[in-house]
């Protein structure tokens, strides 16, 4: 069950010497993947990235033609060490994107594989620094959000799912996942009939999703407000990109300690898997590509709005 993944990567991430080579080495002994570290030096010190591709028996990457379906677990930091001890709010995107990658893997070598590939990317910082944000304190990152976009936005991902901890703020005000509506090439479209399914299939509740402004779908560093980096994916890409929050009742700091739900996590991970499974087999979509064209046609590109100067 999803529960045990991310109960077992919560306790991986949490400690002060983890490292990018300690979380791949995990997916040494599985036939069908492939794991890698990179470290990379940023103004505020370094983080490890980490990628891992889980091979589907029909993926592109053995030569076959199925989709290719893109998970990132975006954060600033796992740790917020020397000021916080223990694992921070913050680190959840990073877990559920381990946890996930784990139950994929072992799904693999027990004959479930899925029909592509799935790529899942996040990046690993026990010591990362802080930043003020309002209504509470942001974690901060060693490298920027261009930066984490070069590593965790692959071209090979046919479309994205984001999960980040969203809980500083007081506009969601629910304890779980939140999914938003999604957002491509500038545009935030309709949300996905075959996600709010998925969400509701593996929730088994109403399916609850947030709001989403212009100033969230444009990148970092061009002074305008954004509740988070959780749609900063869809900056860097022209692929469909959907987020994933995990949610709180309550404004959390990404940089408090004690924030973590396993419960909550797990329910990322499953809605996560299910997409994959479906979305590889080409049985959802995450967009509909007619209305989209439609849309551009009548309105012409928004890709302005994924730069920092509105210049295409």
């Amino acid at each position: 069950m999803s529960l045990h993944y991310a109960m077992q990567s919560i306790e991986l991430l949490d400690d002060s010497s983890i490292t990018g080579k300690k979380v791949i080495n995990i997916f040494n002994d599985y036939e069908h993947v492939e794991a890698s570290s990179e470290t990379v030096e940023g103004e505020q010190g370094s983080t490890d990235f980490i990628k891992i591709l889980i091979k589907g028996e029909n993926g592109k990457y053995l030569g076959g033609s199925a989709k290719t379906f893109g998970l990132v677990g975006r954060l600033g930091g796992i740790g917020a060490r020397p000021s916080r001890i223990g694992i921070v709010s913050d680190a959840d995107g990073a877990v559920a994107a381990i946890a996930a990658a784990t139950k994929l893997a072992d799904m693999s070598q027990k004959g479930d594989r899925l029909e592509g590939d799935v790529y899942i990317t996040t990046h690993i910082c026990p010591h990362a620094p802080t930043q003020p944000h309002e209504p509470v304190d942001f974690m901060g990152s060693p490298v920027d959000i261009l930066t984490m976009n070069k590593y965790e936005v692959l071209p090979e991902m046919e479309a994205i799912v984001s999960i980040d901890t969203t809980k500083g703020n007081r506009i969601i005000n629910h304890k779980g996942v939140a999914l938003s509506p999604t957002v491509k090439e500038g545009y935030i479209l309709k949300f996905s009939n075959d996600l709010i399914r998925i969400l509701e299939m593996t929730s088994g509740e109403l399916p609850a999703t947030f709001t989403v402004t212009t100033q969230d779908i444009t990148p970092y560093g061009n002074d305008v407000f954004h509740i988070n980096s959780i749609l900063q994916p869809s900056v860097a890409t022209d692929v469909p990109v959907v987020g994933l929050a995990i949610t709180a009742a309550s404004a959390v700091p990404g940089c408090g300690t004690g924030a973590s739900h396993e419960v909550d996590i797990a329910q990322s991970v499953r809605f996560a898997i299910e997409v994959a499974k479906e979305f590889t087999a080409g049985s959802i979509s995450f967009h509909d590509e007619e209305e989209f064209n439609h849309l551009v046609n009548l309105y012409g590109s928004m890709k302005k709005l994924q730069t920092l100067d509105g210049k295409e």
